[in-house]
């Protein structure tokens, strides 16, 4: 969320092309493109929201989209792509936050089928309500499966990057709940580039010689990343 319908179009914009810059980088290692999108994603996001700018909010087609992408889609994308782009020790454990995300994103597909989701502008900030059931649980179950996730992936970088995201999102929080400013499409530009960054440095996936003990993809560590991962 941005502070105007211009912030929001022109962030929206730079955050996706930063997005088509890390799908183009991460090419060399498909199974970061579902993590290297996510500002692809992002910057579609913010585009929809200076549509609901300029539709002064309410409860049309922009607002029920901006929710999908915000609510249920992220709830998903974020802890499978995490899942996708782990080495392969952290795997396991990362299939915990998949779970709860694709049991938040159940409930918040549920609630937007069910309710109507509303937009209203307050003073520079955009807020939504839904009216959800025990929002609290949910509340948490979305922040487990997305930075939960990157906190749980066992690669350094993306630690970092979840710790990030969590302080850029507390902070944007705060501010929006003041009804001060909107900050997220400022965090989400910031988050994107640490993205592209982190993908940037990312050696390409190459195979072992055939014969060799442990043959498959070598992860940025080393390691062997034998067999097919959960993204193929």
């Amino acid at each position: 969320m941005c502070w105007s319908a211009t912030a929001d179009l022109s962030a929206g914009v730079g955050i996706a092309a930063v997005g088509l810059a890390s799908v183009i980088s991460a090419a060399r290692r498909p199974f970061d493109v579902p993590l290297a999108a996510l500002p692809l994603l992002l910057g579609a996001h913010q585009i929809i929201e200076a549509a609901v700018w300029y539709s002064e909010g309410g409860a049309g087609p922009a607002t029920l989209a901006w929710a999908v992408i915000a609510l249920p889609l992220l709830a998903v994308w974020v802890p499978a792509a995490v899942l996708c782009a782990a080495p392969p020790s952290a795997r396991r454990r990362l299939l915990v936050p998949l779970a709860v995300g694709a049991a938040t994103g159940a409930a918040l597909a549920h609630a937007l089928a069910t309710r109507t989701v509303t937009a209203e502008i307050r003073g520079h900030t955009m807020g939504y309500s839904l009216g959800l059931p025990h929002p609290e649980l949910i509340v948490l179950g979305y922040l487990f499966a997305t930075i939960g996730s990157l906190l749980l992936s066992g690669d350094r970088g993306l630690v970092l990057f979840g710790v990030l995201v969590g302080v850029a999102a507390a902070m944007s929080f705060t501010l929006w709940r003041q009804e001060y400013i909107s900050t997220w499409c400022a965090s989400a530009a910031l988050c994107s580039l640490v993205l592209l960054s982190w993908i940037g440095r990312r050696r390409p996936a190459t195979p072992r010689p055939s014969g060799v003990p442990g043959g498959g993809r070598s992860s940025e560590d080393g390691t062997s990343r034998s067999g097919r991962g959960p993204c193929g």
